[in-house]
């Protein structure tokens, strides 16, 4: 009863925000809640504990950024990057829903990274790719063409702390709650040189909150 009452509810939710994903891809993002709900009984993953939440909270809140992952650039993205991406969140349900894209996924908590190398097993993620420890210190062989948080830290933070790992036409995507005019101001301040692009509110079918996504584009970067 209850993997029919979160299909529902996922339905639901993807119906209202005009997402179309297959039956594999949906019966993925359910496995994929259901670990998360195994896992938080011992590890404490989420401070969310009933799954139908989660499908709310976790897997339409992340999707909510899928269009714009999507069309991100005039070319499609091949490598995104999720700093402090805790459970996996939106890392894995992007990775899910965009097989073609390369997903890389970095926690400095090692129970979490743990946790999402666990998901990629059990799903067969060929496509997802876990780092444990702290993304500044994070060196990869290939630059970042998205780099994206959820809840990491203020926007500023985030920005200094990742620059080196963005492509030179790559761009940062931040997710907040209300619009964060005072850590875009803060930004300003700093004089980092970093262009914001656009803010855009987000749908998220049954949540009644604010939540908002931060365009930003470094205008001249070099490494």
């Amino acid at each position: 009863m209850i993997n029919a009452a979160l299909f529902s509810k996922l339905d639901a939710g993807l119906a209202e925000m005009q997402l179309e994903l297959s039956q594999e891809k949906r019966e993925r993002l359910i496995a994929y809640l259901q670990l998360i709900h195994k896992w938080n009984m011992v590890h404490n993953l989420t401070a969310v504990r009933d799954p139908l939440e989660m499908v709310t909270l976790h897997l339409l809140d992340s999707l909510s950024v899928l269009p714009h992952i999507q069309k991100a650039d005039t070319s499609p993205a091949k490598y995104l990057l999720d700093v402090g991406a805790g459970a996996g969140l939106p890392s894995i349900p992007l990775a899910i829903c965009l097989p073609e894209l390369q997903v890389t996924a970095i926690d400095s908590v090692q129970k979490k990274a743990s946790f999402m190398r666990q998901v990629k097993g059990e799903l067969g993620l060929t496509n997802f790719h876990v780092e444990a420890g702290r993304v500044e210190a994070l060196l990869k062989d290939h630059a970042f063409d998205i780099i994206i948080s959820r809840a990491f830290s203020e926007i500023s933070l985030f920005i200094k702390l990742t620059r080196h790992l963005l492509a030179n036409d790559g761009q940062w995507l931040a997710m907040k709650g209300v619009q964060p005019d005072a850590e875009l101001v803060e930004l300003n301040k700093l004089q980092l040189d970093i262009q914001v692009i656009k803010t855009l509110p987000l749908h998220v079918a049954g949540l009644h909150a604010e939540r908002h996504l931060v365009f930003l584009h470094p205008p001249i970067f070099t490494k």
